[in-house]
């Protein structure tokens, strides 16, 4: 049996509850789980990426199969890179299926990659990084949103 490791990219700005659900569940299919944090320069982020990468590692901290890693260009590239034969992403709603499946079939077309989707939890599937990132920037209670790794200094929002 071949070694099957597969990569979890995003930007986690910051980590949520519903990536934390996909993670969990995605260590179940896979040898090995890389969750690969995108370097955008063109983004602006609300946490640096040492955080962001804080936040993972902490989360995961007694979780072997995990690893967290850094990537800047095409997705497909880095997979190639790390001889990753899968990307897990996950799915919320409807419209996250259709944007995911033309990435999936576009990365299908430049490599072997494989996408494997799992949807998100019921009680998960509202929650995104760009809706914890307007409660904190509210000052609004994100703790119920995020795992207890994921701390706010002040001078993030």
């Amino acid at each position: 049996m071949t070694f099957r490791r597969a990569i979890f990219p995003g930007s986690f700005d910051p980590l949520t509850l519903g990536h934390h659900d996909i993670i969990l569940r995605g260590i179940t299919l896979f040898d090995e789980l890389v969750i690969a944090i995108g370097i955008n320069a063109d983004k602006k982020y609300m946490f640096s990426l040492e955080e962001r990468t804080s936040f993972i590692k902490d989360a995961f901290k007694n979780e072997p199969k995990i690893k967290v890693m850094t990537y800047e260009g095409l997705t497909v590239d880095f997979c190639k890179k790390i001889d990753a034969n899968f990307i897990l992403r996950g799915l919320r709603n409807p419209g996250d299926f259709e944007f995911e499946k033309a990435i999936a079939h576009t990365n299908r077309q430049l490599s072997e990659i494989e996408t494997v989707f799992l949807l998100t939890s019921s009680g998960k599937s509202y929650i995104s990084s760009s809706i914890v990132r307007d409660v904190i920037r509210n000052n609004g209670d994100y703790t119920g949103l995020v795992p207890n790794t994921v701390r706010v200094n002040k001078q993030n929002n």
